[in-house]
C-alpha cells in the first residue's frame, strides 16, 4: 500500500495536510446509491475518505446498467448497496467501506437518530418532504448535510449547516496587504535611508515603489493638515507629484508606483465584513467555542489594543521594480512584522483557552499562524433551514425575475429560477399522481397541462399570483422523465464532491449550484437569484 503522502500528492498540494487530516478522518453516509450518489462518493472514496455507509434499499435492474458504471450485469438482482459499496472499496482499500439495505425514506422517518453518527450525510435523489426532515434532524445532530440532484438535463447541489466558517477564502481580488497608508517604525525608518533624489539615473530606477509611496504619503500628509488624498482632484495632483519625480522615460518604479497610489487612499483599519465578524457574539468564547471562534476573539483583542485598528500583517509583498538588495530588505521587514504580530495573537489565544477552561496548547501554532495570514479574508457562512427557504421565500425579488421585463432578458437566470420552481413542482406532481411528469409512456400531453397546472400553484403558495414559466420549459421537464442521465449525474457528483472538500479543508462555498444542461453557457452557480430570492445562506 502505498504511503499516504505519495498516494495523496497532487491533492496535498491544493488543499493541504489539514484539509487531507480532515477527508480522512470523517466519517459519510450516502443516501441513495444511484448515478449521482455513486459519482459523488467515488470522487471522495479515490481523494481518502475515512469512512462510507451507502444507504439504499433498492435492487439493481437492467437500466442501471447505463448511467451507474460501478454496477455491471452480474450484479442485476442483488443489493444495490451492496454492489456499489464493493465496487467503491475496490476504488480505494484504506477506505472503511460498509452498506444497510434499507430506503433512505424509511430511516429518516422511523430511525433520525441514526445520522448523528456521521460528520456528513449526502443526501441524493430525495424530494421535497424528505429534504426538510432530514434537514431538521442533521441540523439537531450538528451534522453536516449536502443535498444533491440530477433530473434530466438539469439538477442542483445544495449544502445545509448551521454555520460554514472560512479561514482561506481566495477571494479573487485583495488588496495586497502593504500599510502604504499606515506604515510601522520599521518600514518608516527603512524608508527614510533612501533618498528619492539620488542623483544616480540607475539607483533612481530601482526605489521600490513601496518606498516611494511611503515617502511621498508623508510628504503628502504634512502639507494637507495629515490627510491623505481624498477627491479626485487630490488624487490626481498626488499622481502628478509622483510623474514630477522621474528623472528618465524608462523608470519602471515609478510608473508601477502611479499606478498603485490606489493603495495609499484606500481606508485605514479593517474591513466591514471583518468588523461583523469580530462584533459576532460568537466571539464572546466559552469551552464549548470553536477553534475558529477562539482565534476571532484573540483577533478583537489584537485589533483593539497591539494591531491598533489593523489586523496582523500578512508579511508577503508583490514583485516589483526594485535593486535586490532593497527588494530583499523590505520582505525582511514585512516577514519580521507578521512573525511578531502572530507571536502577540499566538499568547492571545493561549490566554484564551486558559481561561475558558482549555488545554492552552490544544490549537497549534501552525493554526494560528495560517490564520493570522488570512484574517483580513475570513468569512462565514450561515445557511437557512430548508423549510424557512421553501416557506419564506423573498417573494418580490422571486417575481422580479419571472415578470419585470427588466430581467427577464437575463436568459440564464430566467432558466435557473424556471428549473428551481419546477423542481420542486415535480415533486408535488409525483405526491398527487404517484409518478413523475413524463416517467411513463403515453400521457404527456396530459401531464405537460398537470405540471403546469402545479407550477401555477406553487407560484401562488409563494406569493407570486399571476406569474407562469415558459412553456418551452414545463415541456423539457417532462421530457426528462425524472431520468438519471449519468453525464449530469456525473457533473452533479463532481460538484457535489467538491463542496465537500471545501466544507472539509475550510474552503468558500456556494449554498447552491443549479445545473442548466440544456443551455450550459447560462448555468447559474449561486447567481444573484440564489441570494436576492431565496437568502438561501447569510454571509458575513
Amino acid at each position: 500500500m502505498a504511503e499516504p503522502k505519495t498516494k495523496y500528492d497532487r491533492q496535498l498540494r491544493i488543499w493541504g495536510e489539514q484539509g487531507q487530516a480532515a477527508l480522512e478522518k470523517a466519517s459519510i453516509c450516502l443516501l441513495n446509491c444511484g448515478p449521482t450518489g455513486s459519482e459523488t462518493l467515488k470522487n471522495l472514496v479515490l481523494g481518502g475518505v475515512g469512512s462510507i455507509t451507502v444507504i439504499d434499499g433498492s435492487k439493481v435492474e437492467l437500466g442501471d446498467l447505463g448511467n451507474n458504471f460501478l454496477v455491471d450485469e452480474s450484479s442485476i438482482g442483488q443489493s444495490k448497496a451492496k454492489c456499489v459499496c464493493a465496487s467503491l472499496q475496490e476504488l480505494n482499500d484504506a477506505v472503511k467501506a460498509k452498506f444497510i439495505e434499507e430506503y433512505p425514506e424509511t430511516l429518516i422517518e422511523t430511525n433520525p437518530s441514526f445520522f448523528s453518527q456521521f460528520t456528513l450525510v449526502i443526501a441524493t435523489q430525495l424530494v421535497e418532504d424528505s429534504m426538510i426532515k432530514l434537514d431538521r434532524i442533521c441540523r439537531e445532530a450538528n451534522v453536516m448535510l449536502i443535498f444533491a440532484r440530477s433530473y434530466g438535463l438539469t439538477g442542483f447541489v445544495r449544502i445545509s449547516l448551521k454555520e460554514h466558517t472560512v479561514i482561506e477564502s481566495k477571494p479573487d481580488h485583495f488588496l495586497d496587504d502593504l500599510r502604504l497608508n499606515n506604515p510601522w517604525p520599521e518600514l518608516k525608518r527603512f524608508a527614510e535611508t533612501i533618498d528619492l533624489n539620488v542623483s544616480d539615473p540607475v539607483a533612481h530606477k530601482h526605489i521600490p515603489y513601496v518606498v516611494i509611496l511611503v515617502k511621498m504619503a508623508k510628504q503628502w500628509t504634512k502639507s494637507h493638515d495629515g490627510q491623505f488624498p481624498s477627491t479626485w482632484e487630490e488624487k490626481r495632483a498626488f499622481k502628478d507629484l509622483l510623474k514630477a519625480k522621474t528623472i528618465a522615460t524608462d523608470e519602471d518604479n515609478y510608473k508601477e508606483a502611479v499606478e498603485a497610489s490606489f493603495k495609499v487612499f484606500a481606508r485605514r483599519g479593517i474591513s466591514s465584513n471583518l468588523r461583523q465578524i469580530v462584533d459576532d457574539s460568537h466571539a464572546e468564547v466559552d469551552s464549548s467555542s470553536s477553534d475558529f471562534w477562539v482565534m476571532v476573539a484573540a483577533l478583537k483583542e489584537f485589533i483593539a489594543n497591539e494591531g491598533g485598528g489593523e489586523a496582523p500583517l500578512e508579511g508577503s509583498i508583490p514583485d516589483m521594480t526594485s535593486s535586490t538588495e532593497h527588494y530583499v530588505n523590505l520582505q525582511k521587514i514585512y516577514q519580521a512584522k507578521a512573525e511578531a504580530d502572530v507571536l502577540v495573537i499566538e499568547q492571545r489565544v493561549r490566554n484564551i483557552l486558559k481561561k475558558i477552561g482549555r488545554d492552552p496548547d490544544s490549537i497549534s501554532k501552525a493554526n494560528i499562524k495560517s490564520f493570522c495570514k488570512s484574517a483580513r479574508k475570513l468569512k462565514v457562512c450561515r445557511y437557512r433551514l430548508l423549510e424557512e427557504e421553501f416557506n419564506s421565500p423573498i417573494q418580490p425579488e422571486l417575481q422580479k425575475y419571472l415578470t419585470d421585463e427588466d430581467y427577464r432578458y437575463i436568459r440564464y437566470l430566467v432558466v435557473a429560477v424556471g428549473f428551481y420552481i419546477l423542481l420542486r413542482a415535480v415533486d408535488r406532481f409525483a405526491a398527487n399522481y404517484n409518478s413523475f411528469p413524463g416517467q411513463f409512456d403515453g400521457g404527456m400531453d396530459e401531464d405537460i397541462s398537470r405540471l403546469k397546472t402545479t407550477a401555477v400553484s406553487l407560484l401562488s403558495d409563494l406569493g407570486c399570483n399571476g406569474s407562469t414559466l415558459t412553456e418551452d420549459l414545463i415541456n423539457e421537464m417532462c421530457r426528462f422523465g425524472a431520468a438519471e442521465l449519468h453525464a449530469v449525474a456525473a457533473f452533479i457528483g463532481g460538484i457535489a464532491a467538491q463542496e465537500v472538500i471545501k466544507l472539509f479543508e475550510g474552503g468558500s462555498s456556494s449554498s447552491v449550484f443549479s445545473h442548466d444542461g440544456l443551455n450550459f453557457y447560462y448555468r447559474a452557480q449561486l447567481c444573484e437569484w440564489a441570494e436576492s430570492i431565496q437568502r438561501w445562506s447569510k454571509t458575513r
